[in-house]
């Protein structure tokens, strides 16, 4: 009978890309893979470094796992295992932590599944990860995450990223296509890139630190691929997102008009301390420059509260300056010291009170933008990648410019792509409307 698996990711897209190129190992190997809630032979945790908080649900997960079957083989791998090995080795019930370099290969670390006074940690030097494995993740089938590049030569202050997947390198253009060609295959409708620092694709291709290709030469690239209807660029840094791009995506067959920019500070002050390589009059042109060729595009913003030395009237720049800026949503992060990195030593520290409520107003911010955002398409004809899930009745899905529709449950729609004319806002917040597709029955509300 073969051995069961099951696995859990903290964290971002690309852990979910390289969770599932994990899993897939094992099943290629005759393991089983089953739910996280079910019992299982053996838990793979994949981690995450970015926030204190993901430390911490490492040990629930953990303990969630072993109340199912005390037994259990726990690996913990990801971000925080490259960081940190021996303090998740010192977990209760973890048996085995595999770093950076590792965790690709998990299957040659299982030798026995007993259980462990204390996790074994087979974890490299972050200098060693120089090597790249492509990845991407099949989850609900209607969308795929593409990973095309790893790591990054960046040196943000706060960042521990560096430190937990090494120098910035990118998979080969033509493993990105085949990877792509292997995805549409299995009627996936939407591709995500993903990576740490996409924007800085081509550095580390067959291993040359120079260029090998561009950011725009991958784009344009993945958009003649037969057999993808969308494609969504996940995350880009502001420097790196050129005027070229932004005209490719505005007139692209395939890439959809969303943009997920971080900005971290909308205080130059604050951006200089945290060696960010923008300043704020960047960002805003930037923004300019997507909203003046795709009136409709969200664009999603990444903020940082409570970086040392951000006093009320930094706090206020950046509140003002997102407020007056044409964004669609907020990710709000609240700084979290990280060992080894540069923030730590700087004065200024802010009071986990202060964070707490400079958090909490941008996150009001945010739903005051989405809200604006959504109530801008109304009335207006949307094409919708509906998911196969039925949540209650309902089936979601979202337009290509990221607004989330709810409509009443037809399996009808699920994993399509059907033209919605966008009527109202629910007290939920989603998006209702009719389909307009002839294909499928027309739908009211």
């Amino acid at each position: 009978m073969s051995k069961q698996v099951a696995f859990y990711t903290l964290g971002c897209k690309l852990n979910f890309s390289e969770t599932s190129t994990i899993a897939r190992k094992f099943e290629n190997e005759g393991f089983e893979r089953v739910d996280f809630e079910d019992k299982a032979d053996i838990y793979v945790i994949n981690t995450c470094s970015v926030t204190e908080n993901a430390d911490k649900r490492f040990k629930t997960i953990v303990r969630n796992a072993l109340k199912v079957n005390e037994d259990a083989f726990i690996i913990g791998i990801g971000c925080y295992a490259q960081l940190k090995p021996e303090e998740l080795a010192s977990v209760d019930g973890v048996d085995l932590v595999l770093g950076a370099k590792e965790k690709f290969n998990v299957t040659d670390y299982i030798n026995n599944l007993s259980k462990n006074d204390f996790g074994e940690v087979h974890s490299c030097e972050i200098e060693e990860t120089d090597f790249y494995v492509g990845s991407y993740s099949i989850g609900d089938r209607t969308r795929a995450f593409l990973k095309v590049q790893d790591g990054c030569d960046y040196k943000c202050t706060y960042c521990t990223i560096p430190l937990a997947r090494g120098i910035s390198r990118s998979d080969a253009l033509v493993n990105v296509l085949e990877n792509v060609r292997q995805i549409s295959s299995q009627n996936i409708k939407e591709i995500v890139l993903t990576g740490v620092n996409i924007g800085d694709y081509g550095k580390g291709e067959f291993g040359n630190k120079k260029h090998q290709h561009t950011f725009l030469e991958l784009i344009k690239a993945l958009d003649k691929v037969e057999g993808i209807e969308r494609l969504r660029i996940s995350s880009i840094e502001p420097n790196l997102l050129k005027d070229e791009s932004i005209k490719f995506v505005a007139e692209s067959k395939c890439f959809v008009p969303h943009f997920h920019i971080p900005l971290q500070s909308g205080s130059n002050d604050i951006l200089k301390k945290m060696k960010r390589r923008y300043l704020r009059e960047l960002y805003v042109d930037r923004v300019n420059a997507i909203k003046a060729q795709m009136p409709d595009a969200c664009i999603g913003v990444d903020i940082i509260v409570g970086f040392p030395g951000e006093t009320d009237q930094h706090f206020l720049e950046t509140y003002n300056f997102l407020n007056n800026l044409d964004i669609s949503y907020l990710h709000v992060f609240t700084y979290s010291e990280r060992d080894n990195t540069e923030a730590t030593t700087m004065d200024g520290v802010v009071p986990q009170a202060v964070r707490k409520k400079r958090s909490k107003m941008l996150r009001g911010l945010s739903v005051k933008k989405r809200r604006a955002f959504y109530e801008s398409q109304l009335g207006k004809t949307k094409t919708v990648l509906f998911e196969h899930e039925n949540k209650k009745g309902y089936i979601f899905g979202f337009t290509e410019n990221y607004v989330k529709v709810k409509l009443p449950w037809n399996p009808e729609l699920a994993n399509q792509l059907v033209a919605v004319q966008l009527e109202k806002i629910d007290e939920d917040g989603h998006l209702r409307g009719k389909v307009l597709n002839h294909k499928v029955e027309t739908i009211e509300l």
